[in-house]
């Protein structure tokens, strides 16, 4: 456990005060701890990523199928109907603002096995504990694009079924480097908003944690679907390539999972080492100790 005091002064008025903050960084988790399949909360956390998964799953797939259907050629309708790409990034951005806002108290709100990773490496959560997230987010995914292809069955495999593949004209070095850097952004975004460093530090500016995880996914969909569609959550493309079970979406379905992992990591180092001087603190603590 670390603590860290930060000093204020004010000046002016014919007065002068000092005043000072500080955090302690909760203990980290340990690594295997069989204890939490003995709790309930453990199984309400799984049960909160299913939930959340499946919702998160359901609404974006329907809205990505649900504009192809409104824009197609063939069928001579407005090319300027549905909600276009952009809406797509907002479906996305803003069904995690609300499931990471809804579930954040019960889960931590992860939704996304790279996020579950990252927290992992940076020992946020247990080997246990990670590990049943991402079962229950992966099949949260596959029943969320179920219920998508049972209410659009005449669509669902017409529009592609939501699932993630490489776009044509990139090869897939490209889709992984997106996956990469968009991962990244993500996962950085959820350490620093989550920071409780940043939280006593910044106190008196009022920050709500899923708002800038939403606008990150939002800013990445942008940015990525022309490429890959945009996975940066292997249950997300898992659960589609599942249930639509197409040939492509399989082949390109290892990018969806390296991509995301890779950037999870690197945010975690990146945080974890570099910005909260980790690798700092831990050489202080190796040479005390010599």
């Amino acid at each position: 456990m670390t603590k860290d005091v930060e000093v204020a002064e004010h000046h002016g008025g014919g007065g002068e005060y000092t005043t000072a903050k500080d955090y302690h960084d909760p203990p980290p988790a340990p690594f295997f701890d069989a204890e939490e399949l003995t709790k309930w909360s453990f199984y309400r956390a799984l049960i909160a990523e299913f939930v959340a998964t499946l919702l998160f799953l359901y609404v974006t797939v329907l809205t990505v199928i649900g504009y192809k259907s409104q824009t197609d050629p063939k069928l001579d309708l407005d090319q300027c109907g549905g909600v276009g790409i952009l809406g797509i990034a907002w479906a996305f951005g803003g069904m995690i603002f609300i499931l990471v806002y809804c579930t954040a108290g019960i889960s931590g709100g992860h939704i996304n096995p790279a996020v579950t990773f990252g927290l992992f490496l940076a020992r946020k959560v247990s080997l246990i504990r990670a590990l049943g997230y991402m079962i229950a987010q992966c099949l949260g995914a596959i029943c969320g694009v179920g219920l998508v292809k049972a209410f659009q069955s005449s669509y669902y495999n017409r529009y592609g079924g939501g699932a993630n593949e490489l776009a044509d004209g990139y090869n897939k070095g490209t889709g992984l480097g997106a996956e990469i850097i968009g991962t990244f952004v993500l996962v950085y975004t959820v350490f620093s908003a989550t920071d409780p460093k940043r939280s006593a530090r910044d106190s008196h500016v009022p920050v709500l944690a899923p708002l800038p995880i939403g606008f990150a996914v939002f800013m990445v969909h942008l940015a990525t679907i022309p490429i890959t569609g945009t996975g940066i959550n292997p249950a997300r493309s898992f659960g589609a390539a599942v249930i639509y079970n197409n040939e492509k979406a399989w082949d390109d379905q290892w990018i969806f999972w390296v991509g995301p992992f890779i950037g999870a990591f690197a945010a975690a180092f990146y945080h974890q080492f570099v910005l909260r001087a980790g690798a700092i603190k831990a050489l202080g603590s190796f040479r005390s100790n010599a």
